[in-house]
Order: structure tokens, then sequence, then C-alpha cells
């Protein structure tokens, strides 16, 4: 099995803008969220990952077939440090679960980019807590702080981590 990530050109800007209904179809069940009068979910921030900078879109490929995507950008929760980067929405389509792949897709991921990473995870998703909890301290060999957030705009975990020059 070869997983592969690339960065999205904005000219398959539609193939991530699709995948994002699918995630957030799959998001619906436990956020609540609901479509909108196109019948779409319709993520507001998507057209921002080809004008801002800190902003990086990523197409996971498993045997070169589509299996979901990564979105990274410098919107933070709980970290001050402005070199933070933020693991900000992360999909895998459901064929591709439960086979190591989101592992594997979350340590290249943090590889790409040295330094300080905080993960965010509603308090509501108990799956994607264990996820990134056996995830992170995996790739981290235990060297994680975990916080907990209870504030009126936003509610759950932040794993904050750095990832040191090898």
């Amino acid at each position: 099995m070869k997983i592969a990530i690339k960065k999205v050109p904005i000219e398959q800007k539609q193939v991530l803008r699709n995948l994002m209904e699918l995630y957030q179809y799959d998001f619906s069940e436990l956020s609540g969220d609901d479509v909108n009068e196109h019948g779409l979910f319709d993520y507001r921030y998507l057209d921002l990952y080809w004008i801002e900078e800190k902003r990086e879109p990523f197409i996971i490929l498993v045997d070169n077939n589509i299996a979901g995507f990564v979105l990274v950008n410098g919107h933070l929760v709980h970290s001050t440090n402005p070199n933070t980067k933020a693991l900000a929405e992360f999909f895998i389509l459901r064929k591709y679960r439960r086979r190591g792949i989101g592992k594997e897709v979350a340590q290249q991921i943090f590889s790409k980019h040295t330094g300080p990473w905080e993960v965010t995870v509603n308090d509501f998703n108990t799956r994607a807590f264990h996820f990134w909890k056996t995830t992170i301290a995996a790739y981290t060999k235990g060297d994680y702080q975990l916080i907990e957030k209870k504030e009126d705009s936003w509610t759950g975990f932040v794993f904050l981590f750095d990832k040191k020059k090898q």
C-alpha cells in the first residue's frame, strides 16, 4: 500500500471541495450541522487555502486513489507562538479507515514542518480524541501536552508538541 500526500493546486480545488462535503456529512452526526438551502455544508474557509500564506491544503492518495485530505493552517485555539502549525481538518474516506493510513498521514504531515504543532479535537468527538492521543503519543514518544479548553467560543482538547529537527 503506497500512501502519498500532495499539496492541492488551485486547479484541483473542486476535488477538495467535494471531499469536504463528505467530511462535513460524516461530522454532522456529531456536530448537528445542517446543509444550507442548496443542500451543501459549504465549508466557508476553503477558498482561503489558496489565498492566505499560512494555509496549506493536502490531498491523501492511497495506491494513487484519492483517500482523503488534510488542511493545515496557523489559526490557533491555545498557542500564542506565531510559528505554530495547526492541523485544521483531517479526513480519511471510510473505505481507508482502520488500516493505519491516518496514523501514517499524520506522521508525514507533522514531519513536513519543524517546530510547534497544535491539534484540536472537539469535546464531543471521542473517536478522534482517542485517535489523536494514540497517534501523537507514538509520534512524540510521549512528549506532548494535553490541555482541556472550556470556553464560550470552543470546548475541547488541545494537543501541543514540538517537531524537532532530526
